[in-house]
């Protein structure tokens, strides 16, 4: 590195890029920009999605996916696997991506995932989802 034109703090590299690699510079470098911004899921995020998870386990609901119905721990454990995939792809870093991008629809047939507790009639698993987020968020804030 050098300095340019006398200035303090202005420097340019001692060897710069000959003026045909510049665009294939540029265009590498807007590729990979995205990739570095993104990060893992912040603490508190996770921290609700692990419990949205660990609610639909403990819940004794039943969950709809593809026509079928599952037990919620078996149903929990298909999310955990749709969440693994998404956070190693930097895909989901709040509860509400999580329950967009892993728990609101099949991946493979776009069918919407229902919950069925007891004798109630079934509901959107997004807006079961959804609630609970909101409660545990509220119970989070009056601690």
């Amino acid at each position: 590195m050098r300095q340019v034109d006398g200035k303090r703090g202005i420097l340019e590299p001692s060897c710069p890029l000959p003026s045909t690699m510049k665009p294939y510079a540029a265009a590498i470098l807007l590729a990979i920009l995205p990739l570095l911004s993104q990060a893992a899921p912040p603490p508190a995020a996770r921290q609700e999605i692990a419990h949205l998870i660990g609610y639909l386990t403990a819940s004794g609901c039943s969950f709809q996916r593809n026509g079928s119905w599952h037990d919620a721990a078996e149903a929990a454990r298909h999310l955990q696997r749709k969440y693994d995939y998404l956070q190693k792809r930097d895909l989901v870093a709040t509860g509400e991506d999580f329950i967009a991008r892993a728990a609101s629809e099949s991946s493979l047939s776009g069918k919407p995932y229902q919950v069925r507790c007891g004798g109630n009639a079934p509901v959107a698993s997004a807006a079961w989802l959804k609630a609970e987020l909101a409660k545990y968020r509220s119970a989070r804030q009056l601690r």
